[in-house]
């Protein structure tokens, strides 16, 4: 995605980072996103995923998707700085760094939608149950990745 370039002698992001796979990762989610939707509308749950009027649904969900993919840009592009090589680990930033860019993107987008769901009254334990959650479920995706021969790492 940086086209070979460089930041103060330092890639910007690095090999790791393609066009095919940012547009690839945005498609995805935006696909799941859209699976789990119908999914609620066919089972009759209008508070599953429930995120508004229909055109609100798309949005959060390409928000969500996006914001994803560029945290990721981020993180890619911090570790760069701090001289970490492509694959390495660096704890705390691969777990969170596509959360905090979806929760940050959406946040431009759909503020109350975000504050509802994640921060008013006991809306803020699903914000804990994520921060809990998603180390966990990065390190389990990351571990079936690699034993499926998709990453190089399994972390």
């Amino acid at each position: 995605m940086d086209f070979g370039h460089t930041w103060h002698g330092k890639r910007i992001l690095g090999d790791g980072k393609t066009w095919r796979g940012f547009f690839g990762g945005v498609g995805t989610g935006i696909v799941i996103g859209l699976i789990l939707l119908a999914i609620g509308h066919f089972l009759g749950s209008p508070e599953f995923l429930n995120y508004g009027s229909f055109p609100q649904n798309i949005g959060i969900i390409v928000c969500l998707a996006a914001g994803s993919l560029l945290g990721d840009m981020v993180g890619a592009f911090i570790k760069r700085r701090l001289g970490i090589p492509r694959g390495q680990k660096a704890p705390i930033l691969d777990q969170y760094d596509f959360m905090a860019g979806a929760l940050l993107l959406t946040l431009l987008f759909f503020p109350s939608w975000i504050l509802s769901t994640y921060v008013e009254g006991n809306a803020i334990a699903a914000l804990i149950t994520l921060l809990v959650l998603v180390p966990l479920l990065h390190r389990v995706v990351n571990i079936i990745g690699f034993k499926m021969g998709v990453k190089n790492e399994p972390w």
